[in-house]
């Protein structure tokens, strides 16, 4: 049994730790996308791709869920895809990659301490610390770097504050997510939330923003919105909906500050973004969080397996 749990772990942490690391090229590829055009269009596109993934998942995994599991699902799809993703993205067209993957790495210690409160999920003081130091590790990533956008804007309070509520805005979506992962697998409670968010964005965009270009669009552009709706969205939320189902939401969270700890590299190789001493120590934090989280925090097994 003993052997099991820790198979569980394993498997769980791996999952949520490549989950973060895909995520980290979503900023990635959004800035090549938001050359070419808005930031609600290029969303809509992401989710599009997304959902050709699930649509295979969605066929072969009917989904029985209740009336109250369908309004917790709806919820949960409303926070996470246009919720999320259109505040998050438009914080970052006002504002640098650097600040917004900075905004980023907050995420981890907001992700534990709403665990905390509202998933009765007990983090013991040596994983605050950890939490606290992945965090930091985050900030000296960014810190270290030399912010630089294509546009000449440099970045501001609104767009900050902006990726700061979209990731309060996400808590709500991973905390409805596992709640319903304790009576549906994560391949449903995915699938079904990735189609009925896009659902949702579809119609919000249509309605306020009109058809997304088509004719014009660059095949560089293209691939990138490929890219961020199948490994970016499609995949994450899969690995990620998988891991949590089997780690506590509060320790998995460390491995969201891989996400900007990747982007903060794919900046340097691709746009010209310096590394210094900060950024090693940065990645050295972020790896000894990694560590501690994961080989030190204990977990009772009833939370692990609830």
């Amino acid at each position: 049994m003993i052997a099991e749990s820790q198979g569980r772990l394993v498997l769980g942490y791996a999952a949520c730790g490549l989950a973060g690391c895909l995520w980290g090229t979503g900023f990635f590829f959004g800035k090549i996308a938001l050359t070419e055009m808005g930031v609600a269009h290029m969303v809509l596109y992401r989710f599009l791709f997304a959902c050709v993934a699930m649509a295979p998942l969605v066929w072969r995994h009917p989904a029985r869920l209740s009336g109250s599991e369908w309004r917790t699902l709806l919820l949960a799809s409303f926070l996470c895809v246009p919720g999320e993703f259109l505040v998050q993205f438009y914080g970052l067209s006002l504002t640098t990659v650097s600040h917004a993957a900075l905004m980023v790495g907050t995420g981890p210690v907001l992700l534990a301490l709403a665990a905390s409160l509202f998933a009765h999920e007990r983090l013991a003081a040596v994983g605050w610390v950890a939490l606290a130091g992945s965090t930091l590790g985050v900030a000296l990533i960014v810190l270290g770097g030399t912010p630089s956008t294509s546009d000449g804007r440099g970045p501001s309070i609104e767009g900050d504050l902006l990726v700061v509520l979209s990731l309060v805005i996400a808590l709500g979506w991973i905390l409805l997510n596992k709640q319903l992962m304790q009576r549906h697998s994560p391949v449903v409670v995915t699938a079904y939330g990735l189609l009925c968010g896009t659902a949702m964005l579809a119609g919000m965009v249509l309605a306020t923003r009109g058809t997304p270009p088509v004719h014009g669009v660059s095949g560089r552009v293209w691939l990138a919105l490929a890219a961020s709706g199948l490994l970016c969205t499609a995949s994450t939320t899969l690995l990620w909906n998988w891991g949590i189902h089997r780690v506590p939401a509060s320790r998995a969270g460390v491995f969201l500050n891989l996400e900007p700890a990747l982007g903060s590299i794919l900046g340097v190789r691709f746009l010209g973004d310096q590394l210094g001493p900060l950024v090693w120590l940065g990645g050295g934090l972020i790896v000894a969080a990694a560590v501690t989280l994961t080989t030190r925090g204990h977990v009772d097994a009833a939370v692990i397996l609830e």
